[in-house]
């Protein structure tokens, strides 16, 4: 009777210790799925920022190239065709750095939607069992 017990009680340890060992495995995998995502939001949001700054210094620089422009509408002729362009050219640059900050945040996917897809398909597996 007692080997009945002992073999019972190391089978169980032994369950037990998979059971451990899997629940461990499955905690680490998450928890570098969620050190990744959260890598990558900081790169995103780093890229963010940049596109945002140079958008609102390249916008800054066009107006203030075209407010020299309309101080001068009335100078030489010259003056004007330069200032012109140069302030188009900063004008547009801006407009387009700040078009590609909106289309990315548009296109950008929900904050952790992978980490919570995978533990929402654990607990389907958990519960089907």
């Amino acid at each position: 009777m007692t080997e009945k017990t002992s073999g019972a009680r190391a089978g169980l340890f032994s369950s037990l210790r998979v059971l451990a060992t899997t629940l461990v495995a499955v905690a680490h995998t998450r928890l570098d799925l969620l050190s990744t995502e959260l890598e990558e939001e900081r790169e995103y949001f780093l890229a963010q920022l940049v596109l945002i700054l140079m958008a609102l210094f390249l916008l800054g620089i066009g107006v203030v190239l075209a407010t020299i422009l309309l101080v001068i509408a009335f100078w030489d002729t010259h003056r004007l065709l330069v200032l012109g362009l140069f302030s188009g050219f900063f004008l547009g640059a801006g407009m387009m750095a700040w078009g590609a900050a909106r289309r990315k945040a548009r296109v950008k996917p929900k904050p952790f939607s992978a980490s919570l897809s995978e533990l929402f398909k654990d607990r389907q597996q958990i519960e089907t069992r």
